[in-house]
C-alpha cells in the first residue's frame, strides 16, 4: 500500500502563491510516477502536473507558465509551486501516484488540501 500525506494548502489573495508538498511512503515507486490533481466545487476531478516515464513533466493548459512540480529525491517529496494564482485555481488538490510509470492513471490518492484564491 501507499501512503501520501499532502500540505501547504490554504488561503491566498489573487496574484499570489503557494507550495504544496507530497511525501508518500509505503510501497517503493518512482517519482516519476506521481502528480497533482485538483477538483474545483461542483467540477470534475482534472490533471494539473504530472511526470512523465522519462522524466519530464506535463501540465494542463490552464497552468503552464504559473505552475512547477518538481521533486526531491533524496527526501523523496514531491512539490508542486503554485505561482500568479488566479480564483478559478480554487480547488482540493491531490497528491497521486501510479502503480508503474506507464499506467494511465493514478492508483493511489492523498486525502487532498484545500487551495482557496481571494479576488
Amino acid at each position: 500500500q501507499v501512503q501520501l500525506v499532502e500540505s501547504g494548502g490554504g488561503l491566498v489573495q489573487a496574484g499570489g502563491s503557494l507550495r504544496l508538498s507530497c511525501a508518500p511512503s509505503g510501497r517503493p515507486f518512482s517519482l516519476n510516477a506521481m502528480g497533482w490533481y485538483r477538483q474545483a466545487p461542483g467540477k470534475q476531478r482534472e490533471l494539473v502536473a504530472t511526470f512523465t516515464s522519462g522524466g519530464s513533466t506535463n501540465y494542463a493548459d490552464s497552468v503552464k507558465g504559473r505552475f512547477t512540480i518538481s521533486r526531491d529525491n533524496a527526501n523523496n517529496t514531491v512539490y508542486l509551486q503554485m505561482n500568479s494564482l488566479k480564483p478559478e485555481d480554487t480547488a482540493v488538490y491531490y497528491c497521486t501516484v501510479k502503480k508503474y510509470v506507464w499506467s494511465l492513471a493514478p492508483d493511489y490518492w492523498g486525502p487532498g488540501t484545500q487551495v482557496t484564491v481571494s479576488s
